[in-house]
């Protein structure tokens, strides 16, 4: 059984200004995704800026969102590490919170063989009980899941139920879901390829639009999986525009901006990530408004 169907947010994580977590916007936030439909919140991942959380500040967000949840949706949390011990310990921690599932990316910089990657990726699986979806985001670790490796995965070690897919390879995908014959669920990890993917069997998208656009992001795959394919359909072209914003500079910075014009946290990064540039800020307004987003100063 799929850990979740549908839209689930990789959600921003809201810092104040002198650079700590900021818990009230991010409750703030997390009761507007629940309130418009999110089907899940995935908490610590890339938009989450997992990598400049201390292992101490990571693990209490993760505390702090399944608190707040409290079982309405299920938390996802991200507890990947190119270090397989990190990893672990992150898992294992994540799990005495509470989470109800793990979203586990592949080790970045030193990277591994394919061999490596399922001796990785089995190492953690089997220091919890928790199901994991892996995480395929070769543009960012420099390395990919093979479809064959993802497979291996799935039939071997029981709890690696799913992979987010954002290599944004559609044929690489279509060749998993061919080998895969099930046993694995797909989620696309590109807000551009919701429908491409869900065509091919994938059960929904882990998204970034998702942190301003949870009803619609919701209803995309709704409408698809109900049957409606052009209204399905509709919503995704119409969003193409808002998605290109959310990725002109590197994620998260754009959405890092964008939920703060919505009224949830101030956008504030951590170095090495910088403020949007004025002119691509100038655009991400414009095709949240062509959208049809309202923004916090509006109201």
């Amino acid at each position: 059984m799929a850990i979740f169907t549908g839209a689930g947010v990789a959600i921003t994580t809201p810092f104040n200004e002198d650079g700590s977590v900021d818990y009230d916007s991010f409750r703030e936030h997390i009761e507007y995704q629940i309130e418009k439909g999110t089907d899940s919140i995935i908490v610590c991942g890339t938009t989450g800026e997992a990598s400049t959380l201390t292992h101490e500040e990571h693990l209490e967000c993760i505390r702090f969102c399944v608190s707040v949840v409290n079982k309405r949706v299920p938390v996802v949390a991200g507890t990947g590490s190119n270090c397989t011990d990190t990893a672990i310990y992150l898992s294992r921690e994540a799990q005495k919170s509470g989470a109800d599932a793990l979203l586990v990316v592949t080790p970045y910089y030193n990277k591994a063989t394919q061999k490596g990657l399922i001796a990785h990726f089995t190492a953690i699986a089997e220091s919890v009980s928790l199901p994991i979806i892996l995480y395929n985001v070769p543009g960012r670790t420099g390395v990919n899941i093979l479809p064959e490796t993802a497979v291996t995965l799935a039939k071997t070690v029981e709890n690696i139920v799913a992979i987010k897919e954002a290599s944004g390879n559609i044929s690489q995908v279509a060749k998993l879901a061919a080998l895969a014959d099930g046993c694995i669920d797909i989620y696309s990890g590109n807000d551009d390829q919701v429908i491409p993917i869900l065509s091919l069997g994938g059960k929904g998208v882990i998204s970034v639009l998702s942190n301003v656009a949870p009803k619609e992001t919701h209803d995309m795959v709704a409408k698809y999986l109900e049957g409606d394919v052009k209204g399905a359909l509709d919503i995704q072209l119409k969003a193409m525009p808002l998605c290109d914003a959310l990725f002109c500079e590197v994620n998260p910075i754009p959405v890092k901006k964008a939920v703060s014009l919505i009224g949830y946290g101030t956008g504030k990064l951590r170095m090495p990530l910088t403020d949007i540039e004025e002119a691509n800020e100038t655009k991400l307004v414009k095709a949240m408004k062509d959208f049809g987003i309202k923004l916090a100063a509006e109201m």
